[in-house]
C-alpha cells in the first residue's frame, strides 16, 4: 500500500538499521523535521543523483530508505542536530515539489530482507567493521549490533565503507544480502588499504 513521505535527498545512503547523524538548517528541512516528531511519520532518505543537497530539489534514485528520528537536539549554533535511523527500503512511485523545494513522494515499501546467519569464510568482514565502528564516535559506537546477522554486517560495510556512491545505491537495491556480501568482497579486492 503506498504511503507519501517527504523525501530528503543526500549524497549518501542509508540502509535499514542504519544510523545518520545530520545537521539541519534550511528551513525546508527543519519544517519536515518539525512535522515528522510531531506526526511521527517517516522521511525518506534517497541518494541524490544530480543536484545538490541544498537550494533546488535535487534529483533522486527511486530506491531509497524510509527513516524516523532516533534523537534530536538544538545544538549552540542554532543548528538542529538529527540523528535518523533507517527502518525500511522503499521504492518511488511518483514525486511532486513543493514551492518550498521540499520533494514529497509516493512510495511503496519493498519486502524487507530475509535475515541469516553470517555465513561462513566472511568472518574477516565482521572484523573490518569491528574496527570500523571503534574508530567512530556515537551514534554509532551506540547502535545496536548484530554481527551474527548477515544484513546487519552487510548494510553496515557499505555504508561505512568509502565506496563509490553509485556502489552503494546498487547494494541499496539487492535483496539477497549473500549477493551483497559476494560484490562487497569484489569491491574491497579493488580498493587499497
Amino acid at each position: 500500500m503506498p504511503i507519501t513521505v517527504p523525501l530528503f535527498p543526500l549524497h549518501t545512503v542509508l540502509f535499514p538499521d542504519g544510523v545518520l547523524p545530520l545537521r539541519i538548517f534550511e528551513p525546508r528541512y527543519l519544517d519536515m523535521v518539525s512535522d515528522c516528531l510531531r506526526h511521527d511519520t517517516g522521511i525518506g532518505v534517497v541518494l541524490i543523483k544530480e543536484g545538490t543537497e541544498t537550494g533546488k530539489a535535487a534529483d533522486s534514485y527511486d530506491t531509497g530508505t524510509l527513516s524516523g528520528i532516533s534523537y534530536w537536539h538544538k545544538r549552540a549554533d542554532g543548528i538542529l542536530g538529527v540523528t535518523l535511523k533507517g527502518k525500511q527500503r522503499f521504492r518511488i512511485l511518483s514525486r511532486t515539489v513543493q514551492k518550498n523545494q521540499l520533494v514529497m513522494a509516493e512510495v511503496e515499501m519493498l519486502p524487507e530482507i530475509k535475515t541469516s546467519e553470517l555465513p561462513a569464510g566472511y568472518e574477516h568482514l565482521v572484523l573490518l567493521l569491528q574496527q570500523i565502528i571503534s574508530q567512530l564516535e556515537p551514534p554509532f559506537t551506540t547502535m545496536d549490533t548484530r554481527y551474527d546477522c548477515a544484513e546487519w554486517v552487510g548494510a553496515r560495510l557499505v555504508e561505512l565503507l568509502p565506496l563509490q556512491l553509485k556502489d552503494k545505491q546498487a547494494l541499496l537495491k539487492m535483496d539477497d544480502c549473500l549477493q551483497r556480501f559476494e560484490r562487497i568482497e569484489d569491491l574491497l579486492s579493488k580498493m587499497d588499504f
